[in-house]
């Protein structure tokens, strides 16, 4: 059997095509303050990603998005790992032959594998790691938390943005872009004096 620890590619030396998603050029996963645009502070360990939806999914199938969820749960909604990021690694995870994925309604249901089972269990030490560095990097991740009000406004956005996919047309990307750029300018901007109070 597989196992996910196995690869003749050492990180640093492996071809483009061969490196596992998320991975930077130094072999590290990216950190959420890059998505973003910014700095912040490494959430996952090379691997971590990987071994994580593979522990999720033996709890029960999932599609991506719920995946998504599940680990912004574990994070208590101090991190949110972007779909850019989920979908590479359970393909990776799939091709690997760790998972299965059943097409249903254009979403895929991943489901794991006696093989993706035989990993888990080689690497239940590693895991517990993973879920050790979870709660460090949660608590790290403080500092960039939202209300949970703003979290739940931002996740129905993303929620609303998913759903929308196969209606873009040019008048309808016009219209939905001016409406996201307008309420970014209207959050930085900040509150607006009232006419009474500019009087």
């Amino acid at each position: 059997m597989k196992n996910m620890r196995e690869d003749k590619h050492p990180p640093h030396h492996r071809p483009p095509h061969l490196r596992e998603p998320g991975e930077d050029r130094d072999g590290f996963e990216k950190r959420p303050g890059r998505e973003r645009g910014g700095r912040g502070p490494r959430v996952f360990a090379p691997g971590d990603l990987k071994l994580l939806l593979l522990a999720l999914i033996a709890e029960q199938p999932a599609h991506g998005y719920d995946l998504i969820r599940k680990i912004e749960g574990l994070f208590e909604g101090a991190y949110s790992p972007s779909p850019g990021v989920i979908y590479p690694t359970l393909t990776f995870l799939e091709e690997s032959e760790m998972v299965v994925g059943d097409a249903q309604a254009g979403k895929k249901l991943y489901t794991i594998t006696d093989a993706g089972r035989q990993s888990l269990e080689d690497q239940a030490v590693a895991l517990e790691g993973v879920r050790m560095r979870i709660d460090v990097s949660k608590r790290s991740l403080r500092g960039h938390d939202r209300p949970p009000e703003i979290h739940e406004a931002v996740h129905n956005l993303r929620h609303a943005l998913q759903m929308h996919h196969g209606r873009w047309t040019p008048e309808e990307i016009l219209r939905v872009s001016e409406l996201l750029n307008s309420t970014a300018k209207a959050v930085v901007d900040g509150p607006q004096p009232t006419s009474e109070e500019s009087a």
